[in-house]
């Protein structure tokens, strides 16, 4: 039976050339990048020029036949929003891509405008960024509620990856009530390795509310594949919000610089804590509903050489 697959998180980029709390990342030769005052593997080393391109992702994706991706943002990569407007026209079956604006600095406001009128169909929120020593940016602030509501009349999707723990769920709860048509897509599965991350998850308790595992396998590195910390933690947040409200992520690329792409997912199919039917909902049937795919393909399977 062919159930399609599909990835809730992933990065996409041509060049990193961002600041973050004042501090450089820059893309280098060879899959690293320099990072806030270290050099990290950003990318896989046969990547070497930096370069984290659609035509690349797809190729890893008909390989672990992943039919459809989310493609997400953050700070640290810089604003991808001109780049992904291209991969989003040219490969519209196979990506959705949010664009993204600049929230840590005032004038927000007309650049969401903008990118709607572009023809983005979500917007993201890094919000853990927004947290920092010099100060914070309010997801309840007055231009932030604003561009709220401006996406729940235009039926724009909110991407948003929400600092540990509970710091930010009051806020959420707030945008919540103000704006319960919005579409909400909560990312990094509410971070289940930090405390109190189930408080993130009881925000899917709200119809427009979505929970994606963008970056679960980097949570649970310390313990390797196949992760069962990981499937412990999905069997948690399906007993307390049904796994109707729960979508797969990969966090493509970085994730598979410790494993391939297809290991990032695999470990939920060859679990025996989850049923069949919950596998089909988790890995792609909840995204294909809540992020509107159609036409989505059906990928062979490609035997391996050591098989």
């Amino acid at each position: 039976m062919f159930y399609p697959i599909i990835d809730a998180h992933a990065h996409l980029w041509l060049r990193q050339d961002a600041e973050v709390e004042g501090k450089k990342i820059k893309s280098q030769a060879n899959g690293k990048s320099e990072f806030m005052g270290e050099v990290r593997q950003m990318l896989p080393p046969f990547l070497i020029d930096g370069r984290n391109t659609a035509e690349v992702f797809l190729s890893n994706m008909d390989y672990a036949q992943v039919s459809a991706a989310v493609i997400t943002q953050e700070y640290i990569d810089g604003l991808q929003n001109d780049y992904l407007l291209e991969v989003q026209q040219k490969y519209p079956d196979r990506f959705f891509c949010c664009g993204m604006v600049d929230a840590r600095k005032p004038g927000y406001l007309v650049h969401a405008e903008a990118l709607i009128g572009q023809g983005f169909r979500g917007i993201k929120i890094p919000a853990q960024r927004l947290i920092t020593e010099a100060g914070r940016v309010w997801l309840t602030s007055d231009e932030m509620m604003d561009m709220f509501r401006l996406m729940e009349q235009n039926n724009i999707l909110l991407s948003i990856d929400l600092a540990d723990g509970a710091e930010q769920v009051g806020e959420m709860k707030e945008i919540i009530s103000e704006c319960p048509s919005l579409k909400i897509a909560i990312g990094h599965f509410g971070m289940p390795t930090r405390k109190d991350w189930l408080e993130q998850i009881k925000l899917a308790e709200n119809e427009q509310v979505m929970i994606e595992s963008g970056g679960i396998t980097w949570l649970f590195n310390d313990e390797f594949y196949p992760f069962t910390g990981a499937v412990r933690a999905i069997r948690e947040a399906i007993e307390l919000v049904g796994i109707e409200k729960l979508m797969w992520g990969s966090d493509y690329p970085r994730t598979i610089v410790a494993i391939t792409y297809r290991m990032s997912y695999d470990f939920i199919v060859k679990s025996t804590m989850l049923s069949d039917e919950e596998k089909i909902l988790f890995l792609g049937k909840n995204a294909e509903t809540f992020y509107g795919f159609k036409k989505l393909q059906k990928l062979p399977y490609i035997k391996n050489m050591s098989e």
